[in-house]
């Protein structure tokens, strides 16, 4: 998971790369710390090409502004450079899966 420290670079990595899962959490959020791993996992084991991304929200505010993004835990998923879904608070790690596979699938499936 690649921490992002400026809205250039997480720019530059939506447009770099195919597929992208940015994770936004902030610094006082539990649901947050105990989330990522999991989604570390299911991203590493079934969606191998996307790039992951954690950006601090404390840390890099003129991110979450600019992507409305107003809650943690939040995640938004790129595919192409375009927004392909966003979820935030109460986050089941089996729907996201759902939610990604058929994307997924259409990109990288041969």
């Amino acid at each position: 998971m690649v921490e992002i420290e400026s809205l250039e670079e997480f720019e530059k990595a939506i447009r770099e790369n195919v597929a992208v899962l940015a994770y936004f959490s902030s610094n006082d959020c539990g649901v947050c710390h105990v989330l990522r791993p999991k989604i570390v996992e299911l991203i590493q084991n079934a969606f191998p090409n996307i790039q992951l991304l954690h950006i601090n929200m404390n840390k890099v505010p003129n991110i979450h502004g600019q992507y409305r993004i107003f809650t943690a835990p939040t995640i938004i998923v790129f595919f192409e450079g375009n927004m392909a879904f966003t979820k935030s608070r109460n986050i089941s790690i089996p729907t996201l899966e759902k939610e990604i596979e058929r994307p997924y699938k259409l990109r990288f499936d041969s």
